[in-house]
């Protein structure tokens, strides 16, 4: 099976680990197990001893209960039999497709998004048709192209909301649409929710499960829970016929989540309002940071992300977004992702829910590489 190169995850791959300011990171500020235990208020040592006599099967295969109504928490309308368990959200959007999508599938996708989204359905010989957004509409689907692009014999549309990489959030109303669109010809809506929860007002952010019979929500506990090592996500839906598909397919690729896994992360979605709290918190405070910064650069703009971790931010300056950023990252010590990674060139995007210090000192650093630039005349 032939498939195109992740370009997102190869340039994190190649370059993050040894960044200065890692200010391409699109998790909330990571927490460590014992940061997680005090903000639970619980006995972390109770838990060790507990925890380590267990004997170390695969568990359960199915994911634990505590587990799975945590994730129900999230919902308006989801039950535990209709979550599957996945390794993180990658694993989930990728177990998608492939319990899902046939050769000659009509798939129709948004871009900007994850490139998981259309890149793996098209290695699953399906025609992909793509939805290009906009900057003028807010990076919002245009509701009339979009219904050119589905045709009768569309078998999945692709979303993702909040926006990876813009931040854009679509409404009730607008996700409504969308699910009309889709019901007038049986198709799925597959919505990445990895951001969901993280907006920058104190607003409900609707599910597309609890708004459709065919919708698809994938998440996981790796950006709004900040525990993207516990590499733990999953599929919501309540449409059997293809949750039965998953657990299904799930067999021959995943067995079962790890144990340890399920138990940290069930802790953490008993817990989720403190979490929750916690990392709003974080992501308004910097996106305030952000946005001022880049109203003090007159070469740079943005349209303001309304939730989520990261900002799509075009440079008016002669150099290609690959070189742009591999220059700043050795330069300056700035490490952010091209645009190019995501097909927009001119660009790149900022992940804004790290530390406040590295963000600033991040942001200090690349406001330096552009000095550079302008000495150079570019």
């Amino acid at each position: 099976m032939d498939i195109k190169s992740f370009q997102v995850e190869e340039w994190m791959n190649e370059y993050e680990t040894g960044a200065k300011y890692n200010i391409a990171e699109t998790c909330v500020n990571s927490v460590s197990v014992a940061e997680l235990f005090d903000l639970a208020g619980l006995d972390k040592d109770r838990f060790w001893q507990d925890f380590s006599a267990k004997r170390l099967t695969y568990g359960a295969i199915l994911g634990r209960e505590d587990l799975k109504a945590g994730v129900c928490k999230l919902y308006k309308t989801i039950a535990p039999d209709e979550i599957v368990m996945t390794h993180g959200a990658a694993g989930a959007n990728h177990h998608v497709f492939y319990s899902l999508i046939s050769p000659g599938d009509r798939v129709v996708s948004i871009m900007p998004t994850y490139q998981q989204l259309y890149s793996i359905p098209e290695s699953y010989g399906a025609y992909m048709a793509l939805l290009h957004l906009k900057e003028e509409n807010g990076y919002l689907p245009d509701l009339e192209e979009l219904k050119k692009l589905v045709t009768p014999n569309t078998k999945l549309i692709c979303i993702n909301n909040p926006n990876n990489p813009t931040g854009a959030l679509m409404g009730e109303e607008l996700l409504q649409s969308i699910v009309e669109i889709a019901r007038g010809v049986g198709a799925y809506v597959l919505c990445d929710e990895v951001y969901r929860h993280l907006t920058q007002e104190d607003i409900w952010t609707p599910s597309i499960v609890d708004l459709y019979e065919k919708g698809i929500s994938v998440s996981s506990m790796s950006k709004v829970f900040s525990l993207a090592g516990l590499r733990l996500g999953w599929i919501a839906s309540h449409d059997k016929a293809f949750v039965q598909s998953c657990l299904s397919h799930r067999d021959y690729n995943l067995i079962s989540c790890g144990m340890f896994d399920e138990a940290i992360a069930a802790i953490a979605l008993e817990h989720h309002e403190k979490l929750l709290e916690r990392n709003r918190a974080i992501v308004r405070e910097n996106l305030a940071v952000l946005d001022k910064w880049i109203a003090s650069e007159p070469k740079l703009h943005y349209v303001k992300p309304q939730a989520g971790t990261t900002a799509l931010v075009y440079y008016d300056y002669d150099m290609p977004s690959y070189e742009f950023c591999k220059r700043m990252y050795f330069e300056c010590g700035s490490f952010v992702t091209p645009g190019d990674c995501f097909e927009e060139p001119g660009s790149m995007r900022i992940g804004y829910a790290c530390s406040h210090k590295e963000l600033t000192e991040g942001l200090a650093a690349l406001s330096t590489f552009l000095r550079k630039l302008e000495a150079e005349g570019k």
